[in-house]
């Protein structure tokens, strides 16, 4: 397996969730090594949907998982499980996201998956951002729609752990579900470490790069 290593801190990291809590479930893992690694990051966190009090717990968890970055929220209340219907809606607001941030790293949901929230996020983010690092993060859900990722990010247990804890204190609203708990998270982060030789990892699905030297 090829590891690849950045050179430099990234000049701006654009994090993208079509609802509160997608960002967390699927790499909140890899914002707290970002944040970590690179204390007062400049990140930019943007979601699509959401009450006022899912709101409340998207900007508490900005504040769990990127600790000490400078970080920018935006949310939308664009109608939950409908966004396909808003498609001018959405690629406007990814629009005007875009003329102000400037991301060298972009973390969305992945382009094969289920929902069709996360799916049409996924196809627009690159027809916004094109000459950017995309990496399409995974989220669990009854549709069976895991794929097969072709980037990891191993992660310390610590990290995986806190990164269960920080949920369930961010989205306390969320933990009544009967498939959100300790299981579901560290599973599959243990299948994404297994598959990279870590004990923990999370997984992103990338369908472009350019190889430099």
């Amino acid at each position: 397996m090829i590891g690849l290593t950045f050179e430099r801190r990234p000049e701006r990291l654009l994090v993208l969730g079509a609802h509160p809590d997608d960002i967390e479930i699927g790499c909140g893992g890899t914002l707290l090594r970002l944040a970590e690694a690179w204390p007062g990051l400049p990140v930019t966190l943007v979601v699509l949907t959401g009450t006022s009090e899912r709101h409340r717990e998207a900007r508490a968890a900005a504040r769990l998982f990127l600790p000490g970055c400078d970080v920018d929220v935006h949310l939308s209340d664009l109608p939950d499980g409908r966004l396909p219907s808003v498609w001018g809606t959405v690629k406007q607001h990814l629009e005007d996201v875009a003329a102000t941030a400037r991301p060298d790293l972009v973390l969305a949901p992945g382009p094969g998956d289920a929902h069709q929230d996360h799916r049409l996020v996924a196809e627009l983010v690159p027809t916004v951002w094109r000459d950017q690092l995309v990496l399409g993060y995974e989220i669990p859900k009854y549709d069976g729609d895991l794929g097969r990722p072709a980037v990891y990010v191993p992660l310390p247990e610590s990290v995986a752990r806190a990164k269960v804890e920080l949920l369930t204190k961010a989205y306390p609203s969320q933990v009544s579900r009967d498939w959100w708990d300790e299981e579901t998270f560290l599973g599959l982060a243990r299948v994404r470490g297994m598959e990279c030789r870590a004990r923990y990892a999370e997984a992103f699905f990338l369908t472009k790069a350019m190889v430099t030297w």
